[in-house]
């Protein structure tokens, strides 16, 4: 495409916009689990409101913008004081959770070289199910990436003693997460924390999926185990803000135990011939609207409004394993949140899959082991029924060995 010797009428270009959205994935019908989190039409407002109304103002100038430096305060303080942060502990907002991931090794990677250690070729020790972002910050810090195999037995869980042993005199950092996004399953972050301490490793916790449900699903009854600061060998977390958090792309948070870990975070410039430049993470310019529609969305939804969708969430993921075990799938391991991973045991998962895509579903799949995935919003309670029963005539098909037949798509 050339850019045109005469610019076009918005209404013309508008509608070309949202013309190129048909083939989108559908997920406003709720068809659609996962990239989005659909929390609703009056979030979804105040998303597009409070993001407009900063978004000509930059993040990167906290003496021009004020107000942007202190609703970005403000969210971090909400955000430690869900998350069980103590006293002196803090955080920046980053554009996503591989920016707080990227932030969290580039910030215990230095502190490591502070005290003297890593002076070989530094490593990180996480579990085999631990988000791929890891692996682009080690990547670009030339970081070794020590993969440990899950727990053989069943619960999809990081394996506290494994790792422990996988951690030397380099190890700068080890993970645990909560939950992982393969399996949807909380790491034993108490036991990784007891390993951490023995072996005076920082232990980082990635909560980018559950750092903003966890905390109101614990408030509503489910059992979430000690995952957050509460575990006295967490020195940093990530969690985002434009999951579960219901705050528009890209926002996300990454929090420090205390000041000192935090030092270590940004970069404080000045070898040019402009002026100095401080950033706390590795964006200049920091879009004002993705930090005043976090702000916005946790201050319209409170406590009380968060516990409500994420109590939603909870239920929909508890009918969506009930409706699937009674089809005959495998849950993997113990799901207590919004993430969940299935199984046929007669039935190829991908070949499942493709048939619940052509049936106007997009979801996602897990390799290890092949299974079926889904990461569900508030919105998916209302399609529940309609996805159990395409899921049904999915596995009929494949079972019948028509996998790839025709079929007619349902739109709700």
């Amino acid at each position: 495409m050339h850019m045109p010797e005469k610019g076009r009428s918005w209404p013309e270009v508008k509608a070309d916009l949202i013309g190129r959205g048909g083939n989108d994935a559908k997920w406003r019908d709720g068809r659609t689990a996962v990239y989005v989190f659909n929390a609703g039409e009056d979030i979804a407002e105040i998303q597009k409101e409070a993001y407009a109304a900063y978004m000509s103002e930059n993040g990167l100038g906290p003496l021009a913008f004020p107000s942007l430096a202190q609703m970005e305060k403000d969210v971090i303080s909400m955000a430690l004081g869900l998350l069980h942060g103590p006293k002196g502990s803090t955080g920046s907002m980053t554009s996503g959770g591989t920016d707080s991931i990227t932030m969290a090794v580039k910030t215990a990677r230095d502190y490591a070289r502070s005290k003297g250690r890593a002076t070989e070729r530094a490593n990180v020790v996480l579990p085999q199910s631990a988000h791929l972002a890891f692996d682009k910050a080690c990547h670009l810090m030339d970081i070794e990436v020590r993969r440990i195999p899950v727990k053989t037995d069943g619960s999809y869980e990081a394996d506290a003693i494994a790792m422990g042993e996988a951690c030397d005199a380099d190890t700068v950092v080890m993970v645990g997460s909560a939950p992982n996004f393969p399996h949807g399953i909380i790491d034993p972050i108490s036991a990784l924390g007891s390993v951490a301490e023995e072996k005076g490793v920082w232990l980082h916790v990635d909560a980018c999926v559950g750092g903003y449900i966890a905390p109101f699903a614990r408030m509503n009854g489910v059992p979430v185990p000690d995952f957050d600061f509460e575990v006295p060998a967490v020195q940093s977390m990530s969690a985002d803000l434009h999951k579960f958090g219901y705050a528009a792309k890209g926002a996300s948070t990454v929090l420090f135990r205390t000041e000192e870990l935090y030092s270590h975070m940004p970069f404080d410039l000045a070898c040019w011939s402009g002026a100095p430049m401080k950033t706390p993470t590795l964006a200049g310019t920091r879009p004002g609207g993705a930090i005043s529609a976090a702000w916005a969305v946790m201050n319209y939804l409170g406590v009380e409004g968060y516990r409500r969708l994420q109590g939603t969430v909870c239920e929909t993921r508890q009918r969506i394993q009930d409706g699937v075990e009674a089809l005959g799938f495998e849950v993997l391991g113990n799901p207590l949140l919004s993430l969940i991973a299935f199984r046929h045991p007669d039935h190829h998962a991908f070949a499942i899959y493709g048939e619940i895509y052509r049936r106007g579903w997009f979801t996602s799949v897990t390799k290890e082991p092949p299974s079926l995935h889904l990461m569900l919003s508030p919105k998916h309670a209302e399609v529940v029924d309609e996805y159990l029963a395409d899921l049904a005539e999915s596995l009929k098909t494949v079972a019948e060995g028509k996998a790839g037949e025709k079929v007619e798509a349902r739109y709700s």
